[in-house]
């Protein structure tokens, strides 16, 4: 037996001894706490039931494993995975909903979606956890009347909102490498007030990473001595503001402004000296994100209700690209800083009615515009052979109209039913090169219907049966249909869409007050995938995205938790997941960054009033990753041990410290790019 499968069947044998799920400490988010206008829906939830809220990450949730940042906390529901991007060159961090990753599955804060129209290449590192509520991730069913993209799922950010007439909280953490040297430092504060008719609240996070620290039998290579990982500094920060007016009981009204900014470098492949290509020492020095956005929902009646939803949303990005490891000069061919400016801006509008007594209708259209903006300046630091491109500029809207309904068909059944009309509109798309200078690729659009239907079965309030059927589409970006690919691809614009059809099998018991679970089983069927594929051999090789994939996903997850004793909690989650993708101009394709199996399991002793200890166990099997050569390599496979203590000084101040892959196991989620190593943390809590 591998050892890989060894682990598996330990994991595994101690998934089902135990219920397993995301951990639901005492002192999480109320709902008064979470501002729910933000919230993404809810299927069929009736008010009489005890919902398992598995796939709902809490504030404690998050404080209780130190996840810092968002692809750390979704690890925390099962069906959900994370990695490293494909090839690693870019330090970009995806996630994964039951093997759709971030083209498939859109992510928003408090509703409002985070698209770069550009290419959608989301980077879930940059996103910081400290100021949310709670993070919603959908797997399978999601709505149609959330708007357009949810092919796979979808993930959403939702933010606090006060509840006393003075609040204040803050927050601070140290981060510290396996040697005890201080790596970073990470802080949190919010102001706000809760009064008759309104709130309002402000707040802002901060994370600074000197760097970070591989396993103590790393080596080193030609390209990356021991100790501290080269370029894997980072900087974020988000601050968010916040301003509602409650008239009454049912009405609300928002308008909220979040900013973040984001700075990273990109570690190189340990194992490929010289890099290759030679164009490999790049950094960001700007990721930055900024929302401004109106929420509102108006109730007429018990039956009756209307939210609306604007915003404008804007992203600056910079890539900057150097001559060698001193990441001092741009002069050489090729060596650029390549400049991003994005905007977009849209509205919808959700009403809902009943027409029927045993009947809930709602209807939504949405309507989005984004405008992307690009130049290079090459060769920038060259005496005589700087350049600047002119700015290259993008456009697309999209629509959707949606309808969904709910029947009541008894005290206990309730069956939806979903449809939907998605178009997209490439509006314009230039592009610049030195033999044709600045030039317009053709434009067009697509559209693409949508439906669902689901039954759920609320046997009791405690437990419940769902069987979900998904027909969704996501377009393609303009990075797909248009980019070149610093001259080694062919334009697409004619890409089509491609579909996903979800399949879902669910159930959600809680046993007492003290245990509860829920399983799943689920199967997609994915069509006209959009792959990129070898044209030419070259050299120099040519690649085009085409709609030429098939693919099957399927699988089963676990979670749940049970409290033992007073002083005793147990709990966990497990997935098990397979992906076949089908290429007929690739028979060797493999789909990457996603294992077969993946568990985390922990527990909670409380031998004190005021004292915890939560040992946790993360395993992951190996995965498929580009290798060299372009050939396909397995890595990535882990057993990380991790454990917080924790002193509740009083109920408003806490302490906690504790300590990440205490085992300090050597792993890599992409080939060359090995993953941190032993690291401590101490952080401390305190709320007005």
């Amino acid at each position: 037996m591998r050892p890989s499968a060894r682990r598996l069947s330990l994991a595994i044998a101690c998934a089902l001894a135990l219920p397993v799920a995301a951990h639901a400490a005492e002192g999480a988010a109320t709902p008064d706490d979470v501002f729910t206008l933000g919230q993404i829906t809810v299927t069929a939830e009736r008010p009489d039931a005890v919902a398992t809220g598995d796939d709902v990450i809490t504030r404690e949730e998050m404080w209780t494993f130190n996840t810092l940042t968002l692809d750390d906390a979704v690890k925390l529901t099962p069906g959900v995975m994370t990695t490293q991007d494909s090839n690693g060159r870019r330090n970009e961090h995806d996630i994964f909903v039951r093997g759709f990753g971030r083209w498939q599955v859109p992510l928003s804060i408090d509703g409002v979606r985070i698209y770069l129209p550009a290419d959608n290449r989301l980077d879930f590192r940059r996103f910081l956890t400290a100021d949310l509520a709670e993070v919603q991730v959908r797997k399978g069913y999601v709505s149609v009347i959330d708007g357009p993209g949810a092919m796979g799922g979808a993930i959403n950010l939702v933010t606090r909102k006060p509840t006393e007439p003075f609040e204040a909280r803050f927050q601070a953490g140290l981060d510290l490498g396996r040697d005890g040297s201080h790596d970073a430092w990470n802080g949190y504060a919010s102001v706000g007030t809760r009064q008759d008719m309104f709130y309002a609240q402000a707040s802002v996070s901060y994370q600074d990473r000197k760097h970070w620290r591989l396993p103590g039998d790393f080596e080193g290579t030609s390209i990356q001595a021991p100790g501290a990982r080269d370029r894997s500094a980072s900087r974020d920060s988000r601050v968010n503001l916040k301003f509602g007016f409650v008239p009454n009981a049912s009405d609300e009204y928002t308008l909220s402004y979040t900013r973040q900014d984001g700075s990273k470098g990109a570690p190189l492949n340990v194992y490929n000296d010289p890099p290759n290509p030679p164009n490999s020492y790049w950094d960001w020095p700007m990721w930055d994100i900024e929302n401004l956005y109106f929420l509102s929902n108006t109730r007429f009646s018990d039956a009756t209700h209307l939210k609306t939803k604007v915003y404008y949303n804007t992203f600056d990005n910079a890539l900057y690209a150097y001559d060698d490891a001193s990441y001092t000069t741009q002069s050489n061919n090729g060596r650029f800083q390549s400049i991003y400016g994005d905007k977009g801006y849209g509205a919808s509008v959700e009403f809902g009615f009943r027409l029927l007594p045993d009947s809930d209708s709602r209807v939504a259209a949405h309507w989005r515009s984004d405008r992307h903006s690009e130049y290079n300046l090459n060769r920038p630091t060259h005496p005589t052979l700087s350049s600047r491109e002119p700015t290259q500029h993008n456009r697309e809207d999209t629509w959707s109209l949606a309808l969904e309904n709910t029947w009541h068909a008894s005290d206990t059944v309730d069956v939806l039913v979903g449809v939907s009309h998605d178009r997209n509109d490439a509006k314009q798309a230039q592009e610049y090169n030195e033999t044709q200078g600045l030039f317009e690729y053709p434009t067009g659009g697509s559209d693409a219907w949508n439906g669902q239907a689901a039954v759920y079965w609320q046997q009791s309030a405690d437990s419940r049966f769902g069987a979900s059927l998904s027909s969704r589409t996501r377009f393609a970006t303009t990075f797909e249909r248009f980019s070149t690919r610093f001259g080694t691809a062919v334009p697409n614009p004619d890409l089509s869409s491609e579909r996903g059809t979800n399949l879902e099998l669910s159930w959600e018991r809680r046993m007492s007050d003290d245990v509860h679970f829920n399983t799943a089983v689920f199967y997609s069927d994915v069509r006209d995938m959009i792959q990129t594929v070898i044209v030419d051999a070259g050299p120099p090789q040519m690649t085009q995205t085409r709609n030429v994939g098939d693919g099957e996903y399927y699988g089963a997850e676990f979670g749940g938790q049970a409290r033992l004793s007073d002083t005793w909690v147990l709990g966990g989650n497990a997935t098990w997941l397979h992906r076949t993708i089908k290429d007929p101009l690739q028979p060797e394709y493999r789909p990457t960054g996603v294992p077969q199996y993946q568990a985390l399991l922990y527990a909670t002793w409380s031998p004190l009033a005021r004292w915890s200890f939560t040992p946790s166990i993360e395993f992951a099997d190996d995965r498929w990753n580009e290798g060299p050569g372009g050939a396909y390599i397995r890595t990535g496979q882990y057993t990380l041990a991790n454990l917080q203590v924790q002193w509740d000084v009083r109920s408003d101040v806490r302490v906690a410290f504790g300590g990440r892959n205490l085992l300090d196991e050597a792993y890599e989620l992409a080939w060359g790019f090995p993953e941190q190593g032993r690291s401590f943390y101490a952080k401390l809590q305190v709320g007005f």
